[in-house]
């Protein structure tokens, strides 16, 4: 599926077949170079194996896990659990702060957002799809693709009764329908507390060595009773060894490997750096904030977490494209596939869809900070707007033909949306008015005084003043209110007189006419150079590469190792003694007070982290790594610094995953937390 963004990240390039390194890659379960891994490393997976380990891999709301047990329970990181840890928490009861422990069935709590999507089957519709856009011009083409891609979603989940997702792959070479069987209640079973979880903080996020219990349980029900789960995973407790194979199976986000350079240029100049500028600015007030009160220091701190971690992902992605030795080996990968290209007499025909994609880049330069603060909602970072926008697109769009809505609005996508108009998930006013008042200023800041929507809404009121009267005025944190909105349709709508509705439709029509702009003259144009260029791809490397990243199921193939940094040796695994010297006794070096109250009974030789040369990136976390035989040996958490850059490349020699080692898990449920129950559960007894 294409996701509606901007330019410069919806823009890739097939450049050239580089020579992959030899556990560089995120494959597709369909195309696994099983070949490869067994010349390499003797090891066999076979179609039984990847179908064993497909069905027990599991998609959550932006992470992937796994199911560990044979009656739903789901292994994944804590910080993919953080939004139902705090929307389940209280003033007087944070389970962030204190952990959750679920004794029995009774006890599990319900992540009202979260969702466990497992992947059942992948058809390829690329020839669909050909033949939808054949002989049409490149708007018409991209309104062509649209609906046939929502039409086949459409009759896929009618005759199969899953979930069913159109996949692009190849910047366009390929297309795939993904059917998923969805399960929307998800339960919480166990967290550690944040303390621990991520202990070292933002100080420590993207180093090693390592000490966080990066570890979450779910369970999955259905019907009301816990999802039976045929071959579920199982952990081995030992862990893996040093140089030992291992695979990582999840959903990796995004990867940009194939920019051209111009796009890689754009993103280091344009992009990146304002992007950078703003959320550092945005990270100062939330810091602000959360000193105020220990109420304000809750309900800021998984937003701030989240926030700190994109700043030092984006930082270091820009040190990366200021890398002239990157740069230096985009342009030859380009100079070579265009050279080729051109050589060849069928590939010539295609014309030149780089200067194609420059012509659409040029104009995305110009739309690209409208289109952010507007259609993209930067300039309105708000909960309440985001739900106000959700009704109004949602209802205008429910009452058009399936095949020409926003994709966004489709039958598809309409349950999962009135899923997240019904959590009951906690807004809280003083933390909305703090956001909506700075990207309000931003907004007035980039577009101007003078700009049209500004003036509308900034003439006589201030940031500050406007998002006061929106966050108050607004009833929109009730979810009865949303859904009474949304069931009632248009004619609720009209009747309503709350303040973010008003905005939302304020808005809408200049939104919608920057949005046909951008697809009309960027996207369209952008689709149909990226068809042209996978196909020069496909003729001249086959599918001997893996596509981008597209948060769909992948797995790939490294070994247990570490690395050296300035001369010096880093060890691939760290034990539990280190973290206790470590400490500090302040945040974010403060051990929780259950794991100093259980020093005495804890083995400090226990290993706690590892690392490895898998290649993954964000949307990995939560995956399981896995031994040859199919065993977790590990759960991915993060990368190393050098890993950030694997947006755009990979590194061999300094780029590493970081996995938390079964071992620790093991010692935290028996001594510490004395969940023995779920030890045994995880241990298939």
């Amino acid at each position: 599926m294409r996701k509606h963004r901007l330019a410069i990240t919806a823009i890739g390039l097939l450049t050239v077949a580089p020579a992959l390194h030899a556990d560089e890659g995120m494959w597709t379960y369909d195309n696994f170079p099983t070949d490869t891994v067994r010349r390499q490393y003797g090891v066999g997976i076979d179609r039984p194996w990847l179908d064993r380990v497909r069905a027990a891999t599991v998609r959550l709301s932006g992470c992937s896990a796994s199911f560990v047990s044979g009656e739903g329970l789901i292994l994944t990181n804590h910080h993919c659990i953080a939004s139902c840890l705090a929307e389940n928490s209280t003033k007087e009861k944070s389970l962030l702060d204190e952990g959750f422990v679920a004794r029995n069935r009774e006890q599990e709590i319900k992540c009202s957002t979260q969702v466990a999507d497992v992947l059942v089957e992948m058809q390829n519709v690329t020839t669909s799809i050909e033949a939808a856009t054949r002989g049409l011009d490149d708007r018409a083409a991209n309104e062509a693709r649209k609906r046939t891609l929502t039409e086949l979603e459409q009759s896929c989940e009618k005759a199969s009764g899953l979930k069913c997702q159109s996949v692009t792959l190849y910047n366009g070479g390929q297309y795939f329908l993904y059917k998923y069987r969805r399960y929307t209640d998800v339960r919480l079973v166990f967290a550690p507390e944040a303390g621990i979880a991520a202990f070292g903080g933002d100080p420590d996020n993207f180093q090693f060595p390592r000490w966080c219990l990066d570890m979450g349980l779910l369970r999955a029900y259905e019907n009301g009773k816990p999802v039976i789960v045929a071959d579920p995973l199982r952990i081995n407790f030992a862990g893996p060894k040093a140089g030992e194979f291992v695979l990582v199976s999840g959903h990796p986000g995004s990867t940009n490997r194939l920019l051209t350079v111009s796009q890689l240029q754009q993103l280091r100049e344009l992009v990146l750096p304002p992007s950078l500028l703003r959320s550092s600015e945005l990270r100062g007030r939330y810091i602000q904030f959360s000193k105020t009160s220990d109420e304000a220091r809750r309900i800021a701190e998984d937003p701030l977490t989240g926030l700190e971690n994109g700043i030092k992902v984006r930082r270091k992605q820009l040190d990366a494209l200021l890398d002239e030795n990157l740069m230096s080996e985009k342009r030859r990968q380009e100079s070579e596939l265009r050279a080729r290209a051109a050589r060849d007499r069928t590939l010539a025909a295609l014309g030149d869809p780089w200067a194609d994609i420059e012509k659409a880049n040029a104009i995305a330069r110009n739309l690209d900070t409208e289109y952010g603060y507007l259609e993209g909602g930067a300039g309105f970072n708000s909960r309440l707007f985001r739900y106000a926008r959700s009704l109004v697109r949602g209802i205008a769009e429910r009452d058009k033909p399936n095949a020409e809505r926003l994709r966004e609005y489709t039958d598809q996508s309409l349950p999962r949306l009135r899923q997240q108009l019904a959590a009951p998930a906690p807004v809280y006013p003083e933390l909305e008015r703090l956001t909506l008042s700075f990207s309000l200023e931003r907004m007035r800041e980039w577009l101007g005084p003078d700009d049209a929507t500004v003036r509308s809404l900034l003439a006589k009121d201030s940031p500050d003043s406007l998002s006061a009267a929106l966050i108050n005025g607004s009833t929109l944190g009730d979810a009865k209110v949303r859904l009474a909105l949304w069931d009632g349709g248009a004619a609720a709508l009209s009747a309503s007189n709350d303040p973010m509705i008003k905005l939302a439709q304020q808005i809408d029509e200049r939104s919608r006419a920057l949005r046909k702009r951008y697809e009309d003259e960027v996207e369209a144009p952008t689709a149909v150079a990226e068809e042209k260029i996978a196909r020069a791809r496909f003729k001249l490397y086959g599918t001997a590469v893996y596509p981008d990243a597209t948060f769909t199921l992948r797995l790939n193939y490294g070994t247990v190792q570490g690395w050296q940094e300035k001369g010096s040796p880093v060890e691939p695994f760290t034990t539990l003694g280190r973290a206790y010297e470590r400490a500090t006794g302040q945040t974010p070096f403060r051990i929780p007070d259950s794991w100093m109250q259980a020093r005495s009974r804890l083995d400090m030789s226990t290993p706690f982290n590892l690392s490895s040369n898998n290649d993954i990136v964000g949307g990995n976390s939560g995956s399981a790594m896995l031994n040859a035989r199919g065993e977790v040996v590990g759960l991915m958490f993060d990368g190393n610094i050098h890993s950030i850059s694997g947006s755009y490349w990979f590194d061999t020699a300094k780029n590493r995953s970081i996995a938390v080692h079964p071992a620790i898990m093991r010692e935290a449920l028996e001594k510490v937390y004395k969940a023995d129950d779920l030890l045994g559960e995880l241990a298939g007894k």
